[in-house]
């Protein structure tokens, strides 16, 4: 079987403390990486679990990578080549947010044959949770024992992602049962074209209550929250 990594980050306050998470997972192992940084933002330990992972593997390789971050697989399938070609601008002309991660992406997937895949965070994907665990016992400095050894004597069913029963749209129905049930980790709200993030409901409903043409969302982690602020933009 092609190798298999999941991966995920965590940023609290984004910018703030911050981990990230990573399952590599092979036909006969699974190794789980995790680190942490004092003042960092979600989108920089996204990048940096699937970085750690791929540089484990210098050599050439296939494999089928799993993340909830929209950014990290857009930027590394779709935008960094434009990026490289304007000498690390954006569009805009300005300089590539991450541009230092982005690199060592770019070197990272060298001479990989690699398979992007989305998955929703917190949608019931076992090792997607298992990584958000990782990363957000990191950023809290609390970080759990990391598993290296057989993949038989694994204790989390990490097959359920990539069988034939698991299809988008059970993952997608399973994300919206467990979301409504998740502790919230923001609300986010657009009131006259301004986007805001609240760490309570409360401060939320002060804003949107009675106001014409509002709109609010709950997240229930940091990419869930940066994905509900990219569709308020839109």
């Amino acid at each position: 079987m092609d190798t298999i990594i999941f991966s995920d980050g965590a940023a609290r306050g984004n910018p703030g403390p911050g981990g990230w998470g990573a399952i590599v997972v092979t036909a006969d192992t699974v190794m789980e990486l995790g680190g942490r940084e004092a003042h960092t933002t979600n989108n920089r330990m996204e990048l940096l679990a699937v970085i750690s992972a791929l540089e484990t593997f210098p050599q050439e390789h296939d494999m089928t990578i799993y993340t909830d971050s929209a950014y990290v697989v857009n930027g590394i399938t779709r935008w960094v080549n434009g990026w490289q070609k304007n000498k690390w601008k954006t569009s805009k002309k300005e300089d590539v947010l991450n541009r230092d991660l982005w690199e060592r992406l770019v070197a990272a997937t060298a001479h990989k044959v690699i398979s992007w895949k989305i998955v929703k965070g917190h949608s019931g994907v076992a090792g997607n949770e298992r990584c958000d665990v990782i990363a957000t016992g990191f950023a809290d400095e609390n970080p759990p024992v990391l598993y290296s050894g057989s993949r038989a004597r694994y204790g989390i069913d990490i097959s359920s992602i990539t069988s034939k029963n698991s299809g988008k749209d059970s993952v997608a129905k399973t994300s919206s049962k467990l979301k409504s049930k998740t502790k919230a980790y923001s609300y986010v709200s657009l009131v006259d074209g301004e986007i805001r993030v609240h760490k309570t409901w409360e401060e939320c409903k002060a804003r949107v209550n009675k106001v014409s043409g509002a709109r609010f969302k709950k997240s229930v982690s940091p990419a869930d929250e940066e994905e509900i602020i990219r569709e308020f933009r839109n």
